[in-house]
Parts: C-alpha cells; sequence; structure tokens
C-alpha cells in the first residue's frame, strides 16, 4: 500500500487526470510516489482523516464549486466524513449542500 504524506496527494494521484500520477491535475503537479495506486486504500484514508485533511482535499482538487477533479461519489462522502466530525460547521453545510445541489442539476440535464 502506498501512503501519501498529505491526503491530497493521493486524491491527486488517483484523479489528478485520466493518466494516474503522472501529469498530476490541473492546479499542481502530481506528486513523485511511483507504484500502483487503487481507490480502495485513498477511501479507507479519508475515512479515518481528520475534518482539515479532507477539507482541504476538497479545496485543493476542487477549488471551484463547479468541476474539480474527486469523482461524485468520493466529493459526497469528502462533505459528509467532516459534517459528522463538525456537526455545527454551517459555512461547510452550505458548500456541502451547494455541491450537491449543482452535481444532481447537472445529472438531471445530462
Amino acid at each position: 500500500m502506498i501512503t501519501h504524506a498529505p491526503l491530497a496527494d493521493h486524491a491527486r494521484c488517483l484523479y489528478g487526470d485520466e493518466s494516474r500520477c503522472r501529469y498530476g491535475d490541473e492546479y499542481r503537479d502530481a506528486p513523485k510516489s511511483g507504484g500502483d495506486h487503487r481507490e480502495h486504500y485513498f477511501v479507507g484514508e479519508l475515512t479515518f482523516a481528520d475534518a482539515d485533511s479532507i477539507v482541504t482535499v476538497l479545496w485543493e482538487l476542487s477549488p471551484h464549486l463547479v468541476g474539480g477533479c474527486l469523482p461524485v461519489r468520493l466529493r459526497n462522502l469528502s462533505y459528509r466524513l467532516p459534517l459528522l466530525q463538525r456537526p455545527d460547521n454551517s459555512v461547510l453545510m452550505r458548500e456541502a449542500a451547494d455541491s450537491l445541489y449543482l452535481l444532481s442539476a447537472r445529472a438531471r440535464l445530462g
């Protein structure tokens, strides 16, 4: 299993672009980690990460509300986990609701 110091580096390796860890994403170059990356390792790291690390992944890989590199299922999970840790964070809750609304509207439009 490959571990990355910041969780955002692992996400960038997996979802930076279709070349998987060669070019990074549109915001930053890929980290130099080499090896085989698997999504279930990232989901495991994400599940047990603290709220700040998860929010950092969201803001670094999707700095704008529309677009971004994370798949929809992981973006939704990435909002739910910090909200479970910090249910009184109204700013994050609004951001998650806006993201969910935009993603669902995009799905309805096709």
